[in-house]
């Protein structure tokens, strides 16, 4: 049901012109709106908190369906951090909210200090879910200014934000926010590769060359079969992401999320390569979707970070802690 409504949503108010608008850092005051309505922010509330009572895993399809709609605003981030705050018992977001967990600001004689960098919608968002060592705090919009200004790979805004804040409230951490933030990119990361996947198959079929389709070269269905193969694999992973967290497992989480963040890079050169150099253009429909992936595979971690925590847990099992370690996974 919650995926029916999101893709009517969708369909009323996120045409090409409105995805044209967020890349160049318009917000869609329309389309938040109509969001908020809808209640998806608060969806993975419990039902006593105003939500859907929703788990990451449950609310994976709706996560999928705004990755495969390359949905341009901080969505999933305020579902993300509206539920972190609801589990720290502090105040839920007042519109859209960034989630970030920066361990070096300062905290001096109450006061919160410090750079948080590349905050997806900085400047349009109410406040901010950060996490600074074992505390969270929920930042308001007039606790920090824009140290930089900054974009996406996907052009959307990822502006520096500069926290001065007398701090008035924080709880101990529930989670981990990078956690939540990397699981919820994986979720988009399958939805944006079935997207890719859709418009491949499509271009294939209907491209012709040396008088056949495309899709009638061997190479090119081997192609296709290794892009539906990553596909599978980021959708088994978010899954992995989904079911780890719900359970407080961040090792399983960052197996999930690093094999959906290696699906994506695989993914985005094989659906780009099949379209040939259209795919490479900003006007082709396809560039939603590839810079959504590179743009998603590099936040909340990024590989390098998830592939870290997962080298130094199989170094700290050893010899024979490892096997089982990968199959609790």
């Amino acid at each position: 049901m919650l995926a029916d409504m999101i893709e009517r949503l969708l369909d009323r108010h996120l045409d090409d012109a409105a995805q044209a608008q967020a890349r160049e850092g318009q917000w869609l005051p329309a389309l938040w709106a109509e969001v908020e309505e809808m209640g998806l922010p608060l969806a993975l509330l419990t039902e006593d908190q105003g939500g859907f009572g929703l788990s990451f895993e449950e609310a994976g399809e709706a996560l999928r369906l705004l990755g495969r709609h390359a949905m341009p605003l901080p969505v999933v981030e305020t579902m993300a951090a509206n539920q972190l705050l609801a589990a720290a018992g502090l105040p839920l977001a007042e519109g859209a909210a960034g989630l970030a967990r920066a361990d070096d600001l300062k905290l001096i004689d109450g006061r919160l200090t410090g750079t948080v960098p590349r905050v997806a919608w900085g400047e349009q968002i109410g406040c901010l879910a950060l996490a600074v060592g074992d505390r969270l705090y929920r930042v308001p919009r007039s606790g920090w200014s824009v140290a930089e200004q900054g974009t996406s790979l996907n052009f959307h805004p990822r502006p520096s934000l500069a926290i001065d804040w007398a701090v008035d409230a924080s709880a101990p951490l529930p989670h981990c926010p990078l956690a939540a933030g990397a699981t919820v990119r994986a979720f988009q990361i399958a939805g944006a590769l079935e997207a890719a996947l859709a418009m491949t198959l499509d271009h294939t079929a209907t491209r012709v060359q040396f008088g056949k389709p495309l899709q009638k070269n061997q190479v090119v269905q081997h192609e296709l079969a290794k892009l539906a193969g990553e596909l599978a694999c980021a959708t088994a992973a978010a899954d992995l992401a989904g079911e780890a967290l719900a359970r407080g497992d961040t090792l399983g989480v960052a197996a999930g999320s690093l094999r959906a963040r290696e699906a994506a890079g695989t993914g985005a050169g094989i659906a780009t390569q099949m379209h040939g150099a259209i795919g490479f253009t900003r006007e082709h429909r396809l560039h939603l979707y590839t810079t959504a992936l590179w743009t998603w595979r590099d936040e909340f971690g990024g590989q390098v970070f998830w592939a870290t925590q997962l080298g130094r847990a199989a170094i700290t099992a050893g010899g024979q802690g490892y096997w089982p370690m990968v199959t609790a996974l």
